[in-house]
């Protein structure tokens, strides 16, 4: 094995309803776990989505509504697949850009709080794309001189996938066999959320990456224009970026309220005057009286 691993590597790949990473739904996804002796795992399943597949969709991988309404949904499941995969960084093919976001999407509407923020996340498709630039069936065709004749069968494209990264690795001397070095290497952008909505500047300051605050920093954003929180949270943002605007917005620090200034004055201070008993003075009258 080419690979050297410190903890398992789990390369996976979805089937879904659509593209839509806030809406779409998995159909069927495909684990292959690679242990750092090289011992290998395979999990597939398919899953009820609650929702119609699209035509699109049924036209590149097949599955129909009919072949999964029997199936468990993600739900029944997530705790099963969580456990599989939670000792283990992640590759795939396009997997940072759709599938981590969408198994990510998942995880969350089940109730489990799914992060990646300590796994290794390596995308093979953009190191071929940086090395070579084509499509996963060329990819297989190129690096193994084979031909994928069950593309978009979930089980079949995980495995061309493994078998590509593995020709990466002896093909090209640069290219280290450690998943620290492939996770860094197969990043586009340095992303804060998964879909790149937040990335980090060269300053390592979270900033966003679309719409009129392109470039500025999310903290400084949020500061100043604290509706485009409220906006971003109830607009068709994916779960995850939400998580991550949560998690940046908790780290500002509340502003502290300005003492109101007035024009109060004291007022000068006046001498009591001391109050005579009554009873002393009328004693003082009586002896004055009988004394006379």
């Amino acid at each position: 094995m080419n690979l050297k691993l410190t903890k398992p590597l789990a390369f996976f790949d979805l089937e879904t309803t659509g593209l839509n990473i806030a809406t779409d739904r998995i159909v069927e996804i495909s684990i292959v776990k690679i242990m750092p002796n090289g011992d290998k795992e395979i999990k597939t399943k398919l899953i009820n989505p609650t929702i119609p597949i699209s035509k699109e969709s049924v036209a590149i991988h097949g599955i129909k509504d009919d072949d999964v309404k029997e199936k468990a949904t993600f739900k029944e499941v997530a705790n099963e697949l969580n456990d599989f995969i939670n000792d283990c960084d992640l590759a795939g093919y396009n997997s940072n850009r759709f599938d981590i976001p969408l198994l990510a999407e998942e995880f969350l509407r089940a109730g489990i709080n799914f992060d990646v923020a300590s796994r290794k996340l390596v995308d093979v498709q953009n190191i071929f794309h940086k090395k070579e630039q084509r499509t996963l069936v060329a990819a297989y065709k190129f690096y193994c001189d084979k031909d994928l004749t069950n593309a978009h069968s979930a089980e079949a494209d995980t495995t061309a996938t493994y078998e590509i990264l593995e020709a990466q690795i002896a093909k090209y001397d640069d290219i280290k066999s450690d998943t620290d070095f492939l996770s860094e290497f197969s990043q586009m952008t340095k992303n804060v959320d998964l879909l790149g909505r937040f990335i980090y500047n060269d300053k390592n300051i979270a900033i966003f990456n679309f719409g009129k605050h392109k470039g500025k920093p999310v903290t400084e954003v949020l500061e100043k224009e604290p509706g485009y929180y409220g906006w971003m949270m109830n607009g068709d943002f994916p779960l995850y970026t939400k998580k991550v605007l949560k998690e940046i917005k908790s780290t500002i620090k509340p502003a502290s309220k300005p003492v109101k200034k007035t024009n109060y004055k004291p007022k000068p201070e006046t001498k009591k005057q001391e109050k005579k008993d009554p009873s002393a003075a009328n004693l003082e009258m009586l002896k004055n009286k009988f004394n006379s």
